[in-house]
């Protein structure tokens, strides 16, 4: 009789090999190139995909066991949320604004990183890679789905919140995030690794969720809170991946130098522009904040992208070109575009409104050396031509940058006082950009950057035809003065009250 004998327990370094490099296997009737075509065209020279190792060494039974944690704590506390009437928990209907651009133009960059990073999965040849690609995808539409689940409480009490998969396809301000993923998806799968691995992921992820879902904890809003805590382990993941990819590009061969670096300072600078509505929302739309725009950039930007950057100085990578420019945007991006959304607050699914007095002091305590001489009186005109009952409103539709596609409404480096707007004629058309990093972007692809989708252009073509404004917020899916226009005074604001003077008045009844 044979004796049982235990079969000896695998580490991790041994079950992530059998998942990996075991399950790779040579082609014999196809070449490597006719298998992976996507692998070559861009430049990049890899000799040796074994090289490439995953930090985390995550297999599948990890995987889901984490995830599946992480789901049922999360939809514990939703439901939590939902049954307690959580809504009426914010601090003030202003903070939903926030969330709305959230949903409108954050969550659907998760599912489109999610597609992006199911086909990179299939386009490159690394076997860890494609692994680690999956479980990328797999954690990214989780993310929309649980922003999406967590955010649709509030869809039941406030207006807004009602189709934004169809305001990001159709609204202006929503064309930034969604020209921002179609460029990355649309590029090789090298490419796309820094667009969304650094760009996204790096740049913007710390920049958003980190100062972002504080935000949300001290306004109150636990639904946000929790969906931002239940991704953040999978963001942290995500950056060092990311990381590591451009570092394993960067060491395979030294002819991938200046690709990657012309990649690096380009998608810095789209992320920059991308997270100028996230500058909004921290300095404007938070009634309870908890940093300005600018202490985040200096925290997770300048801080943090500095010590990235000098570690990959090693291999010879310098700051992105923009990189100085950033850190002098810093006190300005912030209230010129919240400008910009409240003169064209009739076209936005949101409400805006003319900071307080407090509001007011708290900004040119933040910004000491720019707020009070530049935007503070730009303010107090717009206040006192509201009290006089014309409350100032831009029918002009905004001039877009070809290449970011933001209104131009920011300002000449070195003067806060000139708008920075730049034009080129190519192939016989005239185009507009928002800053000369911008047009160099746009003349090193001028053929896919002339076929973006501007919805002011669209706007022209069709409004004539069909009705003219009113005609174009029936398409975006707006009720004019429901869904946006001033925020004092609005349904969303009355509403709110009403139901939280109801609700202190039960609790004191009942005690």
């Amino acid at each position: 009789m044979d004796m049982k004998v235990n079969a000896k327990k695998l580490g991790l370094k041994e079950r992530y090999r059998l998942l990996t490099r075991d399950l790779g296997w040579e082609p014999s009737y196809q070449s490597h190139e006719a298998i992976y075509p996507y692998a070559h065209y861009e430049g990049i020279k890899i000799h040796d995909w074994n090289q490439w190792e995953d930090p985390f060494r995550l297999t599948m039974d990890a995987y889901w066991k984490y995830q599946g944690e992480k789901e049922r704590k999360f939809y514990a506390i939703i439901d939590a949320h939902v049954q307690n009437n959580g809504h009426l928990n914010i601090s003030d209907a202003r903070y939903l604004t926030a969330v709305k651009i959230f949903l409108q133009a954050i969550s659907p960059g998760e599912y489109s990183a999610h597609r992006g990073y199911a086909r990179i999965g299939r386009e490159l040849p690394g076997v860890g890679t494609q692994v680690a690609c999956q479980m990328q995808a797999i954690d990214e539409i989780r993310h929309a789905q649980t922003q999406v689940h967590a955010i649709s409480n509030y869809n039941r009490y406030y207006n807004g919140f009602h189709a934004f998969t169809q305001m990001r396809d159709r609204i202006w301000y929503n064309s930034v995030p969604r020209s921002f993923f179609d460029d990355a998806m649309s590029a090789g799968p090298f490419e796309f690794m820094i667009a969304v691995g650094f760009s996204f992921e790096y740049v913007l992820t710390n920049l958003l969720f980190v100062p972002f879902m504080s935000g949300a904890a001290y306004n109150g809003d636990m639904a946000t809170v929790t969906f931002g805590f239940s991704a953040q382990s999978d963001e942290a993941r995500h950056m060092t991946l990311g990381l590591e990819c451009i570092k394993f590009m960067l060491e395979q061969d030294p002819d991938n130098l200046p690709i990657v670096q012309a990649w690096l300072d380009k998608w810095f600078w789209r992320g920059l522009r991308l997270l100028s509505l996230v500058s909004t929302m921290m300095d404007y739309m938070l009634p309870k904040r908890v940093m300005s725009w600018r202490e985040a950039w200096d925290l997770y930007g300048e801080e943090n992208g500095g010590a990235l950057f000098k570690d990959l100085a090693r291999y010879g990578i310098r700051p992105p070109k923009g990189w100085d420019e950033a850190a002098e945007a810093k006190d300005h991006i912030s209230h010129q575009l919240m400008l910009g959304f409240y003169q064209w607050s009739f076209g936005t699914s949101f409400h805006s409104w003319i900071p307080s007095d407090e509001d007011m002091d708290w900004l040119s305590a933040k910004y000491p050396e720019t707020f009070d001489k530049y935007y503070r009186p730009r303010w107090m005109h717009l206040r006192k031509m509201a009290e006089e009952g014309r409350p100032f409103q831009n029918v002009g539709l905004a001039k877009l940058c070809q290449t970011c596609q933001m209104p131009c409404v920011f300002t000449e480096p070195g003067d806060p006082t000139t708008l920075c707007s730049r034009e080129l004629e190519h192939e016989g058309e005239l185009y507009q950009f928002c800053s000369d990093h911008c047009q160099d972007i746009f003349l090193n692809e001028p053929e896919k950057y002339m076929q973006a989708w501007l919805p002011m252009n669209q706007f022209f073509q069709t409004a004539p035809s069909e009705g003219g404004i009113e005609a174009w917020m029936a398409w975006v899916g707006l009720v004019g003065g429901q869904d946006n226009g001033d925020f004092h005074g609005s349904q969303d604001e009355q509403n709110f009250k009403r139901w939280k003077n109801m609700t202190s008045s039960n609790q004191a009844t009942a005690g």
